[in-house]
């Protein structure tokens, strides 16, 4: 990995697609995935859940509701949702254009 890469400007790497959320790799080895998951208004993310990995999502920008278990909460810039290993997870919903920072340990 070279140098420049270990330090990324996040707002720099959001993509957005109209037909669904677009996912940007920003790390990956096999311990850790890091990227950003950029939502248009309305577009979501499935509720699932990871074994033996945690998760977590931290709003950049935007607003978006996401699902942690049984819970819904709506979340914006600066927020973090935890979802630990087997807690199923999503985002039920982005009401504006939404970058989310997300993070698994062990990396899939």
């Amino acid at each position: 990995m070279e140098s420049q890469e270990l330090v990324q400007h996040l707002e720099g790497r959001a993509v957005f697609r109209a037909d669904k959320v677009a996912k940007v790799d920003c790390f990956r080895s096999e311990r850790l995935l890091v990227g950003l998951n950029c939502f248009e208004p309305g577009q979501s993310q499935a509720v699932h859940a990871h074994a033996g990995a945690d998760k977590f999502y931290v709003v950049l920008s935007g607003k978006a509701n996401f699902v942690v278990g049984e819970r819904t909460v709506a979340a914006g810039p600066g927020d973090l949702i935890l979802a630990p290993a087997g807690v199923p997870h999503g985002v039920a919903g982005a009401e504006t254009r939404t970058v989310v920072l997300v993070a698994i340990s062990p990396a899939p």
